[in-house]
Formats: structure tokens, C-alpha cells, sequence
């Protein structure tokens, strides 16, 4: 990880239920080493407080390293825009944001913004699971 600091709303939440996002967990411990997950977010955040905590928990199932969640502590402008690493270059209007890339590539596989009727861990791993069904 980056010098950038951690967001402590990743730090995995303790009653998050392993057993009922199977396909999600495994989908995601079955990724390739190389892949890297992109969190942008901020502890003052309360989609962030409300979503990140489970998120980082089913990293943590999955068995994702530490050095593949880079994260990005963002911070809320007077105008409502967004500023901290890499911002601008992502395009973050929206937090959270999670960007999954090709770490050798730096392809983006995936991208969570804010919210979606599901989980973040589940909308990730529908998007991967929908990207290698049309590869193969």
C-alpha cells in the first residue's frame, strides 16, 4: 500500500456473513494476482461508513492481499466536487468509487460508483463474472 493512508471505513465488518456471499467470495479469490482494487472514499462519509465495511470484509474472505486495496482518502469541496490522489485522473465525482484494474495492464475491469441495489462486493463480482463469460 501507498503512503497515501487507509480509509478506516475499510477496516472489515465483524458481523458481515461470509456464508451468504459464496459466489460472490469466491468469484473474487479466483481473480488473478495481479488484479487491483481502487477505493476511493472518506471516514466522514455515510454512504461510505454504511457500504466500505463489508466490502473490506469480503476482501478479506476472498483472501485479497493488502497491497492488491489501494486507498484513496477523498475530501468534499464547498461546491460538493471531490478532490484527493487521483481524482481527476479516475474521473471521482462520486464516493464511494472502487476501480478494479489489471495491475500489469492498468485496464479497468470494473467500476463501482456510490450506490447500486446490491452490495459493492456483489456488483463487483457480477460485473467480473459478466466480463468472463463474454471472453470465453
Amino acid at each position: 500500500m501507498s503512503e497515501r493512508g487507509r480509509l478506516t471505513t475499510m477496516e472489515p465488518d465483524p458481523v458481515w456473513d461470509e456464508d451468504s456471499y459464496g459466489e460472490t467470495v469466491e468469484t473474487l479469490s479466483n481473480l488473478d494476482d495481479d488484479v487491483v482494487f481502487r477505493v476511493w472514499g472518506g471516514d466522514w462519509c455515510k454512504d461510505c461508513r454504511a457500504q466500505l465495511p463489508s466490502f473490506g470484509a469480503a476482501l478479506v474472505a476472498a483472501g485479497v492481499s493488502e497491497d492488491r486495496i489501494e486507498h484513496y482518502p477523498t475530501e468534499k469541496e464547498d461546491d460538493g466536487s471531490k478532490t484527493g490522489p487521483s481524482v481527476e485522473e479516475y474521473g471521482i465525482e462520486y464516493i464511494p468509487t472502487v476501480v478494479v484494474e489489471d495491475g500489469e495492464t492498468g485496464e479497468e475491469l470494473a467500476r463501482f460508483v456510490e450506490e447500486a441495489e446490491v452490495p459493492i462486493a456483489v456488483y463487483l463480482a457480477n460485473e467480473l463474472e459478466d466480463q468472463a463469460s463474454v471472453a470465453n
